[in-house]
């Protein structure tokens, strides 16, 4: 079967983002959730602890977003100066959100489909580099949501972005 390339829109850059800070709104409250020390400390089966997931998301989305608006390339800095505070996570995750609508504007159309190499690394277009960090963020979200179940703490429900 042939098929053909149309340049039908089937989701808004606007759209897009919206979609991404759906699931960044879930993840803060996954976040919220946790009790202070198990955020920082309680792990499963080998799995980091949900705060060391949580910054690296931190690390790749507004570095990320800042590679693709100004070709630069940036290095992945995972580990953050936080005390064991949740509050400083929070406070970050808060700030990059802003960042993230303020980079978001600078992006143009035709950059969606142009290749880049993300953090020095990785192969792929603008877009499948973004939906990287999203499914990225979803995928240590699953991670957090088995935490919070084991701890005996109801997470919130996944729809509700």
């Amino acid at each position: 079967m042939e098929t053909t390339k149309t340049n039908t829109t089937v989701i808004t850059s606007e759209e897009l983002r919206a979609h991404w800070q759906g699931h960044r709104g879930l993840t803060r409250k996954l976040i919220e959730a946790f009790p202070e020390q198990e955020f920082f400390d309680y792990s499963i089966g080998g799995m980091r602890p949900f705060a060391d997931m949580v910054q690296e998301l931190l690390a790749i989305a507004v570095p990320g977003l800042r590679e693709i608006v100004y070709g630069k390339t940036e290095e992945l800095h995972e580990h953050l100066e936080h005390g064991k505070q949740k509050a400083v996570i929070l406070k970050l995750w808060d700030e990059a959100t802003v960042q993230i609508d303020e980079l978001w504007t600078k992006i143009s159309l035709e950059r969606f489909h142009e290749d880049i190499l993300a953090f020095g690394q990785y192969e792929g277009s603008v877009w499948s580099t973004i939906f990287y960090f999203i499914d990225n963020e979803i995928h240590h979200r699953g991670q957090a949501y088995v935490y919070l179940r084991s701890l005996g703490i109801e997470p919130p429900f996944f729809w509700e972005r």
